[in-house]
């Protein structure tokens, strides 16, 4: 046996979200790469002919897009309840949307920082909260998350916070919530 088929996640279906560019879609298609499925969603992304899914399908996996604000709490709960009335089992969720706002925390408006961490934070805890459960239920799953970076630039301050509160999102998840029941 190969030591690749150990990794081999055929009949898996994963969530990325933030795949349209950058690390999410990278992680989409590694996925898929892997034998994944992959579920793709973004703010922006194409529901179909995106780069993203042409990458995915190339691999002979399946792609399926959706759009979601992840700002806006009531897009987030109803793309949760389509996502999983269309897709029961979902074996990986990979937390990566976010966004950023440039500008000198001094002159950061309280309005940046709700919506930085509406996205970077409270979507994607609410995502693992509720993917989470059909994990728990089902004895089996992966959460997850990605670190955009951590830098240290005063027009970056609210990415760096909210990055940080991810990683701790994803470690407490994958360390607490979800070990003693999973697989």
């Amino acid at each position: 046996m190969s030591v690749l088929n150990l990794f081999s996640l055929t009949g898996k279906t994963a969530l990325v979200t933030g795949c349209k560019r950058g690390i999410g879609k990278a992680m989409a298609v590694a996925l898929a790469e892997a034998g994944a499925d992959i579920i793709g969603v973004s703010a922006s992304l194409e529901l179909t002919g995106s780069d993203v899914e042409k990458e995915v399908t190339a691999t002979g996996r399946k792609f399926t897009a959706y759009q979601c604000d992840f700002g806006k709490r009531e897009a987030l709960h109803n793309f949760i309840g389509t996502v999983q009335k269309d897709f029961p089992v979902i074996d990986i969720l990979v937390n990566n949307a976010g966004t950023i706002m440039r500008k000198p925390a001094a002159e950061h408006p309280d309005e940046y920082w709700d919506e930085v961490i509406a996205i970077n934070q409270t979507a994607q805890f609410i995502l693992t909260r509720e993917i989470g459960k059909k994990m728990i239920e089902r004895g089996s799953g992966v959460p997850s998350g990605t670190l955009k970076r951590l830098e240290n630039d005063p027009a970056a301050m609210l990415r760096t916070t909210t990055s940080s509160g991810m990683i701790s999102t994803s470690l407490i998840s994958c360390s607490r919530m979800f070990s003693r029941r999973m697989k």
